[in-house]
């Protein structure tokens, strides 16, 4: 089955560039130009992945975002003609998997999405298929969390941050070597993401992200799940 895409940009020449570059990989490629037919179309589709556009006519990229990780944890990528960090932040923390500035180089957009979907449908093998601890369950296999036998959403980074932490619990993590194992050597933002991330999986796993059970800070040093 081809992957489902939905573009959602106000400038039409952008979504028709990149629905055709994306169309030419065999994709299936629907389009949105404002954030209100984009949330509609979210609702009452199912896509593989959202390339989200942050400057949109009435609700715009963030707030769309924002709305759809009330429901979905399918994968976003945001775009944005400012370069400002705490734009990039923002749209971190609202629940975006990865963001790009405009202007942007299509072969680089297309990597982009192509590392997302890997990781979003579990590209790599995996040995043990689920991990219990407390009230937390994950199933590795299908890339679900539970709490409390609840499922939460989690986003395709969330999971995998997760995943590397639980994986590994005990051992200490700087947030330079997370942010090179599941954002890549090559990921533009900087450590701050890794901060971003650790504080929304807290906020949706921990009894109490104040005081977490889980996913614990060695100060100095970085993250490590509690053994």
């Amino acid at each position: 089955m081809a992957t489902k895409v939905l573009v959602v940009d106000d400038e039409r020449y952008i979504v028709k560039g990149i629905k055709f570059s994306l169309e030419q990989d065999g994709m299936d490629v629907d389009a949105a130009y404002d954030g209100e037919e984009a949330f509609r179309m979210i609702q009452e589709g199912e896509y593989d992945i959202i390339i989200l556009d942050v400057m949109l006519p009435g609700m715009d990229g963030i707030e769309v975002c924002q709305q759809v990780r009330e429901f979905s944890s399918v994968p976003i990528l945001m775009l944005t003609a400012r370069g400002e960090d705490m734009d990039k932040i923002l749209g971190l923390e609202y629940g975006a998997d990865d963001y790009m500035t405009k202007p942007f180089n299509i072969l680089e957009l297309k990597a982009r999405i192509k590392a997302i979907l890997r990781r979003s449908h579990g590209g790599e093998p995996r040995s043990n298929n689920s991990f219990e601890y407390h009230d937390l369950r994950i199933d590795f296999d299908s890339r679900r969390v539970f709490i409390k036998g609840a499922e939460t959403n989690l986003t395709a980074k969330e999971f995998d941050l997760l995943e590397l932490l639980c994986r590994n619990a005990g051992k200490v993590y700087s947030r330079e070597k997370l942010l090179e194992i599941v954002w890549g050597a090559d990921y533009p933002g900087d450590v701050r993401t890794v901060d971003v991330h650790v504080r929304r999986l807290r906020e949706k796993i921990e009894p109490n992200p104040g005081d977490p059970l889980y996913i614990q800070t060695k100060w100095g040093v970085g993250y490590f799940f509690k053994s």
